[in-house]
């Protein structure tokens, strides 16, 4: 039997990973519940904890100009698992902070494991928690269990929203062309060589374009037809359709790269493959998530010159991912104002990405700690990432079109610079400088707030 003061936590990704760690460093006991690997998913792999599922990228790491990069430092001055063990085993990607994602996992299911505070369960949590937990996180992420999906569905009398994540492709290094392909990092940044790359000219890219559009898909289940997809992972034949230039000017954008196989041809476009595991012998195909078929997409993608003998160690693929209504359903602290028993956390809450997600489990373990030792904790400031995501999901956000968001500087509140004249208020760089500055000061002084 659990201790009768433990927190139960439901399950194991990112954000439930974070808020147990958070709760046990706290000195507060956590059940971690995960129901696999007697439940499994469709899109899960393993029964590790924090597995990741699409893509190995935590996105930029600078916190001096990227929003990502400034949310990345915060959890670290928080003492955050995902984050520790993400530069435990991080891999070549420029300004990027990526892992390799088994390590990595292997890493965050171990500590968890360690810890004497911590519990951890297998097996599905079907429906409702039992009256008796008294405090709960759920963090059951894009692919909560549909018992679990339908009794929270049922308490709030809202329907959940849901949309579509797609998944990249993985190819083995040996498996690439290098007399096509070279090392580069757009324009040299990071250690300069961090992406693999295939060059394509006007003819090889129109005809991969129309290729993409006229591929077989995916067919969807009834229940999914009307279901939209999250437009920071769009499906590469989806951006395709928009236009012929959509992926020029997007993930295959040629600019700051030089083919060293041809330097004086000028490329009509670029695919990257970033580094995918710490022994560099796996790469996934940046921006190429997909709902091809498996078949059209060892066709297609073979298609672009490097990869024309190109062995997969996973195709792409396509999941349903469901969030809650939050702004209107859950308070800053994020409980469900209908039963506040229950506070939610990661993707279920409406915020999008790894790093998000295991944000917003940070702050729920902390907030389900505070509550637990009968301690006040306000919640982060909106001027630092970490409060600036709590304020869109909690009440920021217009209820009737709420939709997930990654963090990204527009959700910072604005400088106080109407004091000054328009020419010395800062722009551009400066002032995201600034604002990065403003946020990494405050989330100390929150960090260090008292707790007593």
């Amino acid at each position: 039997m659990s201790n009768p003061n433990s927190v139960h936590v439901i399950g194991g990704g990112l954000a439930g990973s974070e808020a147990a760690w958070q709760l046990a460093s706290a000195g507060v006991p956590v059940v971690l519940h995960e129901m696999r690997p007697d439940r499994p998913t469709d899109a899960h792999h393993t029964d590790g904890l924090a597995e990741l599922v699409c893509s190995n990228s935590l996105r930029s790491d600078d916190h001096e100009y990227n929003a990502v990069g400034v949310l990345h430092e915060e959890m670290r001055r928080a003492n955050s698992l995902i984050i520790s063990a993400a530069d435990n085993n991080k891999v070549p990607a420029g300004s990027a902070l990526a892992v390799d994602r088994d390590a990595f996992s292997a890493e965050v299911t171990k500590r968890l494991n360690e810890l004497p505070l911590v519990t951890i369960k297998r097996g599905e949590v079907a429906g409702l928690p039992p009256e008796d937990w008294d405090n709960v996180i759920v963090a059951t992420g894009p692919l909560t269990s549909p018992a679990l999906a339908e009794a929270v569905r049922s308490l709030t009398g809202e329907d959940s929203l849901a949309f579509f994540d797609a998944i990249a492709p993985i190819i083995y290094k040996e498996s690439i062309n290098f007399s096509k392909a070279w090392f580069q990092s757009r324009y040299d940044k990071g250690d300069g060589a961090d992406y693999i790359n295939c060059a394509m000219n006007s003819e090889q890219y129109d005809a991969f374009i129309d290729a993409l559009i006229d591929g077989e898909k995916t067919e969807f289940k009834d229940w999914e037809e009307n279901t939209p997809y999250f437009e920071g992972c769009l499906p590469i034949e989806v951006m395709a359709g928009r236009g012929r230039e959509t992926l020029a000017y997007g993930p295959m954008k040629p600019v700051g790269l030089t083919n060293p196989n041809n330097p004086d041809v000028r490329n009509r476009a670029v695919v990257q493959l970033r580094q995918d595991n710490a022994l560099g012998t796996l790469y996934n195909m940046v921006g190429f998530q997909t709902k091809l078929t498996y078949g059209e997409q060892k066709r297609i993608f073979k298609m672009i010159p490097g990869l024309e003998n190109a062995e997969f160690a996973r195709l792409g693929g396509l999941h349903r991912n469901t969030f809650l209504n939050s702004p209107k359903l859950l308070d800053d602290t994020l409980r469900m104002k209908a039963m506040p028993r229950l506070r939610f956390a990661g993707q279920i809450t409406g915020c999008e990405g790894y790093v998000e997600s295991a944000a917003v489990g940070l702050m729920t373990g902390r907030f389900a700690a505070a509550e637990r030792l009968n301690q006040p904790l306000l919640p982060p400031p909106p001027t630092t990432a970490m409060g600036a995501i709590l304020s869109h999901i909690s009440g920021g956000a217009m209820i009737d079109t709420f939709q997930p968001m990654n963090v990204n500087f527009g959700l910072f509140p604005p400088l106080d610079t109407d004091h000054l004249p328009k020419k010395q208020r800062p722009r551009g760089r400066d002032k995201k400088k600034i604002v990065s500055e403003r946020a990494l000061e405050d989330i100390t002084t929150w960090l260090a707030s008292p707790r007593d």
